[in-house]
């Protein structure tokens, strides 16, 4: 049989499939790319001890990356600085990769460049070509891989000239290495001049997706951002989606947080302010009425914002990785949008 020809007996899904494992796909703004409604944010994998927020040491990692291989939430986002600056997040999903590498296309595996890594020198920092060329040397190494389908810039560089930073990237992406640029923590201003400069240059060092801080609590961290995507064909991938776990079932009842809850342990409860406690007890109760939980509910709301793309939360189990994942596969009507806006807007 010619190689390149399909085997029916084994792979039967349709050339124009919209979904994987029951999850839906969705374009990454403007780009030929899709991916998944819900994906997983990494930031969580590595080694407790070593500080920066890692919870989930690798043996539960692996687990976490299984299930989510089943649930067809396989967008994986992780940055070389994860985990006190280790690489130990891209180093675990390395490792999994090496364990399943026919799962390697199955992926879309996203990662970053910026903060300083890999040695202590001024150059191993910032947007230089220097810097993202030999940080993506190191990501691809440590992740087990020969290309990143997403790179992030992960903050902006006002060192760099942005036209450097944008022409290494169009190299990266000649040599297969990259596929796609992405931006990160970009303020409206920043991100305007990084569109700017790329149309002029080459379609293929143009950003595809910003990834800054939003929730619908609380709104962008950076204003602007959103609606720019919006008219300008990017998708917005949010991190903190769920407001640090603060939109989910388990903050109910404040009073019944403790060690293990992240706000707990960031001890950022006592500047919540109680408006934003009963706006959760608010969408409790509709997720008690149409069977979900609340982080379930947030994802699937915040799905239907114009200039969304895939949610990125991160999970510390196989049950909240569900959880997350059902979102993408929720239709919400237009009489329950306008629900939950009115309980986040109010």
């Amino acid at each position: 049989m010619d190689p390149l020809t399909p085997n029916r007996e084994v792979y039967n899904a349709t050339p124009q499939a919209t979904d994987y494992q029951g999850m839906p796909y969705r374009f990454l703004g403007a780009s030929g790319l899709q991916a998944p409604a819900i994906g997983l944010g990494t930031w969580k994998f590595g080694y407790p001890d070593t500080g920066d927020g890692a919870r989930i040491a690798p043996e539960l990692a692996f687990r976490i990356l299984d299930r989510a291989a089943e649930l067809g939430v396989m967008f994986w986002d992780t940055a070389n600085r994860y985990n006190a600056a280790s690489g130990n997040s891209e180093r675990i999903i390395g490792q999994w990769l090496a364990e399943h590498p026919q799962r390697r296309r199955d992926v879309v595996l996203a990662t970053k460049t910026r903060g300083g890594m890999d040695g202590w020198t001024p150059n191993h920092s910032g947007l230089s070509r220097l810097q993202i060329t030999e940080s993506v040397k190191a990501s691809l190494a440590r992740l087990q891989t020969d290309w990143i389908d997403v790179l992030w810039f992960h903050q902006f560089d006002d060192r760099v000239p942005l036209e450097e930073s944008l022409e290494t990237i169009e190299d990266l992406v000649s040599r297969g290495l990259v596929h796609y640029l992405a931006v990160s923590n970009f303020n409206a201003e920043q991100l305007e001049s990084c569109l700017l400069i790329s149309d002029r240059l080459s379609r293929r060092s143009r950003p595809i997706a910003v990834q800054n801080r939003f929730d619908p609590l609380n709104g962008e961290s950076l204003p602007g951002v959103l609606s720019l995507c919006a008219s300008e064909g990017l998708a917005f991938v949010p991190y903190s989606p769920l407001a640090k776990g603060l939109l989910t079932d388990r903050y109910l009842d404040p009073a019944k947080a403790g060690p293990g809850d992240r706000l707990y342990d960031e001890g950022a409860l006592e500047g919540i302010d109680q408006r934003r406690f009963a706006k959760v007890r608010k969408l409790g109760e509709l997720a008690r009425q149409w069977d979900l939980k609340i982080s379930t509910l947030t994802l699937a709301y915040i799905l239907t914002l114009p200039g969304m793309g895939t949610q990125i939360p991160s999970s510390s189990n196989t049950d909240q990785l569900a959880d997350n994942a059902r979102a993408g596969t929720i239709t919400l009507d237009q009489d329950q949008q306008a629900a939950l806006h009115d309980i986040f807007t109010d």
